[in-house]
């Protein structure tokens, strides 16, 4: 007897053939062809005064020869999971590191480039590729993907810093390898006397590698910096963490910028398809994400979503410090910014 045609089989029997050969109706999909239903991300805050007594228990628990590293990983219950995992918000994952004074954690590497932004403490450093860079309060220390890096605290209080990584880009697109130590091949490193004159590099850096060769910023020129910066079309000051290099960003999906409000300072609000974590490093003030407003002091953290219209106030001078994932969608050409008004 031969095959029924297509024409008289029912349509059980042709879902049950396409299911046979991995097929499956485009035009069945409900997502398929509309814009997501649920709107934009909301904003999650973890506030300085309210991680404190995590801190504290963090402090208490075992080594970190036991558990590799110290970190509270700051998880938003609204941000959406990858590879079964939440993050700090889309593309984004950000924690608090802990060291005690005499501790070291490990060497280890990852395909995942992070970042220390110092938010308390000092006398530690991060050993990167072998280039030891100080951590002071508010300093930007980096560790890009497959560099070597250790922390090793010689100071005499804890030190707490904010970890920032792509971590979730690279579950998503199957490319999270980690391996540990102890550090091998470490390549030679520019030192950072190199590139201490703005606009001269020189003309063997030491590095072929698509990362910033400096791996520290100290906060202290970062603030002399913005104390030169005009002011931006959003009424803040913002200056730039960048590959002295190229111009680009200090790490290739980890794009890093430092902002100033003057007291009673409005920001024009702005919607943009890039994700950030915020820390305030300095001031008073508050944040409208979409519908809601958060309001921060020092120290405080918080995520601000793609999609949603931002506004900051300032309610003293203030300081705040982003990282973004800009840089990234800008190069797939899929970054969209508007103003309002």
């Amino acid at each position: 007897m031969s095959e029924q045609t297509s024409a008289t089989r029912s349509d059980a029997e042709i879902a049950a053939g396409w299911k046979r050969v991995n097929v499956n109706p485009l035009w069945e999909s409900r997502a398929a062809h509309k814009n997501s239903d649920e709107g934009p991300e909301r904003s999650c805050y973890w506030g300085w005064q309210d991680m404190q007594p995590a801190i504290e228990q963090a402090l208490a628990m075992t080594s970190v020869e036991a558990i590799e590293r110290r970190v509270l990983s700051l998880i938003s219950p609204f941000s959406p999971q990858v590879a079964g995992t939440a993050g700090t918000t889309l593309n984004l994952n950000a924690g608090l590191q802990i060291l005690k004074p005499g501790e070291t954690a490990r060497p280890h590497r990852h395909s995942m480039s992070a970042l220390r932004f110092v938010l308390q403490g000092e006398g530690a450093i991060t050993a990167v590729d072998g280039k030891e860079c100080p951590m002071e309060e508010f300093d930007l220390v980096t560790t890009p993907g497959w560099c070597w890096h250790a922390h090793i605290h010689r100071g005499s209080e804890p030190i707490i810093w904010l970890d920032v990584l792509d971590a979730s880009l690279h579950r998503y697109f199957g490319t999270d390898r980690f391996e540990p130590g102890p550090s091998n091949n470490i390549p030679d490193v520019a030192a950072d006397a190199s590139f201490a004159q703005a606009g001269i590099v020189p003309e063997n850096a030491g590095t072929q590698r698509n990362h910033s060769p400096m791996f520290r910023y100290p906060y202290a020129q970062a603030a002399a910096a913005m104390a030169s910066a005009p002011e931006g079309k959003d009424g803040s000051r913002r200056i730039r963490y960048t590959n002295p290099l190229d111009g680009g960003p200090v790490m290739m999906a980890l794009d890093c910028y430092l902002s100033e409000l003057d007291a009673g300072c409005e920001t024009r609000a702005f919607r943009t398809t890039a994700n950030a974590v915020c820390s305030v490093v300095a001031g008073e003030g508050s944040t409208r994400v979409g519908y809601e407003t958060i309001h921060w002091g020092p120290r405080d953290v918080f995520s601000l979503p793609r999609g949603n219209w931002i506004a900051h106030k300032a309610s003293s001078k203030a300081q705040l410090f982003v990282c973004t994932d800009r840089d990234v969608l800008r190069r797939l050409d899929l970054l969209t910014e508007e103003w309002d008004g």
